[in-house]
């Protein structure tokens, strides 16, 4: 008999400065058109491509774990928090497939503006070696490879496909999703206005973000 297919994992890293529906709606939308047995939401402490936070890690984390609380797929994972120096996805992904085992499908979920980006990531090429790179397109709007910066758009197809197949990693796939047009930004300076955000955002991260007075006195970008 053959042996049974594993379930792919998902990845969805970011700051989530808040966590908001948009995040969740991706991970959620993805992660079933994919079959993914979870979808692990992993917040980064010191990101790279950005400044600084005003709110610390361990406060995203805890939104993340309460964003995701009774959802049986989605899952908070707060590896990158106990890392020492800026959170690379490649030492995510290299930590998680040491975890899982060579043959377990990984996939990164991206959404198109991150992954144009991409040449900018640390040891970005590896990253294909370690997971699948699952990019999130919006209604009429498919990933255009000819806009891709080379030699990512050179990779991209070379690497595209249409479903998971059979390989724990290597492929690049892309899904379109619904367009949410929330963000964390939007919702910062929402809060700092003292205007309402509520439906933006899970009520059990807006209750916490009014608990520890989260985001007062910032409007930044």
């Amino acid at each position: 008999m053959p042996a049974t297919r594993l379930q792919p994992v998902g990845i969805l890293g970011g700051t989530f400065d808040p966590v908001h529906f948009g995040h969740l709606r991706l991970a959620e939308e993805l992660g079933d058109l994919l079959g993914m047995e979870e979808v692990r939401l992993i917040p980064s402490s010191l990101p790279p491509h950005r400044a600084d936070p005003g709110v610390s890690a361990a406060d995203r984390y805890e939104m993340v774990r309460l964003a995701v609380a009774g959802n049986n797929r989605l899952m908070a994972d707060d590896r990158e928090l106990h890392r020492l120096g800026p959170s690379y996805t490649v030492d995510t992904l290299t930590e998680l497939r040491q975890e899982l085992g060579t043959e377990r499908p990984l996939c990164l979920m991206l959404g198109a503006d991150a992954f144009a980006a991409l040449l900018t990531w640390s040891h970005w090429q590896r990253l294909f070696e370690l997971a699948h790179v699952v990019v999130a397109t919006r209604p009429g709007y498919a990933l255009d490879f000819d806009d891709l910066p080379e030699p990512l758009s050179t990779e991209a197809r070379a690497r595209f496909a249409t479903a998971l197949g059979a390989t724990p990693a290597g492929s690049v796939i892309t899904r379109e999703i619904a367009a949410l047009d929330i963000s964390a930004s939007a919702i910062r300076r929402g809060v700092a206005a003292a205007q309402s955000v509520r439906y933006l955002l899970p009520d059990s991260v807006l209750d916490y973000i009014q608990a520890h007075r989260l985001y007062r006195g910032t409007h930044g970008g």
